[in-house]
């Protein structure tokens, strides 16, 4: 039998939860806490029986939809829509500043952006993620309003995050700010914004960056096991790309007699062989890895050949008129270098996404058969690549391979949220700073 989902506590239950936080940005009686196993999650107060559907209204684990005209829209370019949603622009470049460049996951696109922002457009902040002070493993939620703030919070953070908890931040700001975050938080976004005018008023530009899933805290631990770490709460620092391009994992922590000790993995054994075995459930049935909801997306152009450890470039997409206009002036600025490059240069940096756009219609067709939710995608196209990207196999895969993992996940049960403890070394609730 088919459960509804009626609440917050259903969608973070049910798998359908991506731990945007946005929930908690609508709905005071909400805190977002960690889970070891599944990543960020609310907590509602008042439990099930409590009324939220403010918070459901703004949730993308729910659904996503690009408004019906979308792919009309003046200067969208057609032949990237189904695949990709709007796209107005497309460029390869990367921050002119070289510190910035070298630090970035990529080529820093989305730093040089967000700092072109407060340098040159007098916004007020950049609202993003850092590492935690206490606990580097873990997240928070940041308002950076310098250059040094955001340079010293670069770099990918392959872990569970809730940017969308400081929402408050943006709208109690002096100006406009920037939002940073994957695609599902860009996408809470913009649902947060159509229905809070204080927001909509303070968001000066929104960036996503491209997103492959969000490992659970369970796989850092596994990542951090690989490199010798055997007890996080020693560590001291813990970055998952930058510094170079795709950059090293690189954790530095002290041993038992207090000496100082760091270790290394390269992307493809950090990312590749660890941390993409743990993806929460909701990022294997979402058809967006792109930030189509955003004004502005940024990802690693891998189809040009990676020097391990060389500059960085990004693949910087415009989205909206708002996300085009901003990245011409931040070129011309000189806070960008960037070329324009033809529509073919998104699939061929990003080759398999189609194929998993495809297998993602099969894994939420299976879902429901099975009796499990699904997030509702209206606007992107995900059945015509099932047919036409995936072989024989893989569509039988797509169908009865998520049949067996739903069996051998117990995802047909809901499965409450529960909080990692204070003595695992990842103290529970939210640490949101405003470092205005």
């Amino acid at each position: 039998m088919r459960l509804p989902v009626l609440s917050i506590t259903d969608v973070a239950e049910r798998g359908l939860c991506c731990g945007c936080g946005a929930c908690a940005a609508v709905d005071a009686r909400i805190e977002m806490v960690d889970d070891l196993e599944h990543g960020r999650r609310p907590v509602v107060t008042g439990g099930r029986d409590a009324d939220t559907s403010d918070a459901l209204r703004v949730c993308p684990g729910v659904a996503l939809e690009h408004d019906p005209g979308a792919r009309r829209a003046p200067g969208v370019i057609r032949e990237l829509f189904p695949g990709f949603g709007p796209v107005l622009a497309l460029w390869e470049g990367h921050a002119a500043d070289p510190e910035i460049r070298f630090a970035g996951s990529s080529g820093g696109a989305a730093s040089a952006l967000a700092l072109h922002g407060l340098e040159r457009e007098g916004l007020a902040g950049v609202l993003h993620i850092a590492a935690r002070q206490d606990a580097p493993h873990l997240n928070r939620t940041v308002l950076s309003t310098t250059r040094r703030e955001l340079l010293d919070r670069t770099g990918s953070r392959y872990a569970p995050a809730s940017p969308c908890d400081g929402l408050g931040l943006i709208e109690e700001a002096p100006g406009p700010c920037v939002f940073i975050g994957k695609p599902c938080d860009a996408a809470a976004v913009l649902k947060a914004r159509r229905m809070r005018p204080a927001l909509d008023a303070k968001l000066g530009l929104t960036i996503a960056f491209f997103c492959a899933g969000t490992p659970s805290t369970r796989g850092t631990f596994e990542m951090l096991r690989r490199m010798g770490v055997e007890d996080p709460r020693r560590l001291i620092s813990l970055r998952y790309r930058g510094n170079g391009w795709p950059g090293l994992a690189t954790a530095v922590w002290r041993d038992g007699a207090g000496a100082e000790r760091s270790a290394t993995l390269t992307y493809e054994q950090s990312w590749g062989e660890i941390l993409t075995n743990y993806k929460q459930w909701r990022c294997k049935v979402c058809a967006d890895h792109t930030g189509e909801f955003a004004d502005v997306a940024v990802g690693d152009p891998w189809h040009r050949p990676v020097e391990s450890g060389g500059p960085g470039l990004s693949l910087i997409l415009a989205r909206t008129p708002r996300g085009r206009d901003f990245i011409e002036r931040a070129i011309e600025s000189g806070a960008l270098e960037a070329s324009p490059v033809e529509p073919g240069a998104l699939p061929a940096s990003q080759p398999n996404l189609l194929k998993t756009r495809g297998a993602v219609w099969g894994r939420s067709l299976a879902s429901r058969l099975c009796g499990v939710p699904a997030p509702r995608h209206r606007g992107l196209a995900m059945f015509r690549f099932w047919l036409t990207r995936l072989s024989t196999m893989e569509k039988i895969r797509s169908l009865a391979g998520t049949a067996r993992r739903i069996a051998a996940g117990g995802l047909r049960r809901p499965r409450p949220v529960v909080p990692m403890p204070v003595e695992a070394g990842a103290p529970t609730g939210a640490a949101v700073e405003d470092a205005a």
